[in-house]
């Protein structure tokens, strides 16, 4: 097995992260304020969708690039020789380095095997405090624009790493390439990602294609964050291969094949889905108690 190398690549691009973005707060349900479902958030939605991309484009890359690469993906296959993932970020690296002595052939670090499961339920739960603010500020009757903003701007950011997640070149070390054996002859090329995700989804996918996908589930309530999460994320990493055999069958090149078009609209439509119900349970589960604080 390869030794793993931080990965360069960005999910969806500009036009899967806004259409994400946009159809997850178009669909929220009518309890959620109007201000998070309006025009305008949608449309502040789509600006911040791939803001962060934009921060690792900032030099020195030595800094922000080298720093947030791992922030939008994991490569599960790796991620799971540490054990169940853990719930917390430092728990997980920790894990991590427990694990490298049995696996030397592999870097098991943080760095190469990604932290999208932390980025995101941080973002989560960054978001739930947000609107905590914003239910004070209503119930005290004070101005509520800047709560208002705060979340619109987190949402947009948790949104980001959500739609990373609907990616399935985003949650293998295959995020480039087919790696190891190769019975079938996939493609090894190192343009697989960009060819996904980039000029096929750009040319060829609209946000209108997407919708009805959306917007025929109901919005969900979920229990437990962090593990309902990576189970979304598992789901992905069930759709490598599948992503490999449409590319090898020219699924992604030019105007692609309808195989092609269904498989990435459905995996947009997962991504919106996945961030309304986490926007809806934030909203939700803010409106709780928090518990006491009992100390260290």
């Amino acid at each position: 097995m390869p030794l793993l190398v931080v990965q360069p690549a960005f999910a969806w691009g500009h036009d899967g992260h806004s259409m994400i973005n946009r159809l997850a707060v178009a669909n929220l349900p009518p309890d959620v304020p109007e201000f998070l479902r309006s025009k305008s958030a949608q449309d502040a939605m789509d600006y911040y969708a791939p803001h962060p991309d934009d921060w690792r484009n900032e030099e020195p890359k030595e800094q922000l690039y080298a720093t947030l690469v791992p922030e939008h993906d994991i490569d599960i296959e790796w991620a799971d020789l540490a054990g169940p993932l853990p719930r917390y970020r430092y728990e997980y690296i920790a894990a991590l380095q427990a694990a490298q002595a049995a696996h030397p052939e592999l870097k098991l670090t943080a760095q190469s095997v990604g932290l999208l499961p932390y980025s995101t339920f941080e973002h989560y739960e960054m978001l739930k405090s947000a609107m905590r603010d914003y239910r004070r500020a209503v119930a005290l009757k004070q101005d509520t624009k800047a709560a208002e903003a705060e979340i619109v701007v987190l949402a947009g950011f948790l949104g980001h790493f959500v739609g990373d997640g609907s990616q399935p070149l985003h949650v293998t070390y295959r995020y480039n390439g087919w790696v190891g054996p190769n019975p079938h002859g996939y493609a090894t090329d190192k343009k697989m990602h960009s060819r996904f995700e980039g000029d096929y989804v750009h040319d060829n996918i609209k946000v209108g294609d997407v919708a009805p996908l959306v917007e025929g589930t109901k919005p969900v309530v979920l229990g437990d964050v962090f593990e309902e999460y990576v189970t979304y994320l598992r789901h992905t990493n069930s759709q490598v291969e599948k992503t490999y055999q449409l590319d090898k069958e020219g699924a992604f090149t030019g105007a692609g094949t309808p195989e092609g078009k269904a498989f990435t609209d459905e995996q947009l439509a997962a991504g919106a889905v996945e961030l309304r119900n986490m926007i809806y349970t934030a909203w939700v589960k803010s409106g709780e108690p928090i518990p006491a604080y009992k100390g260290n």
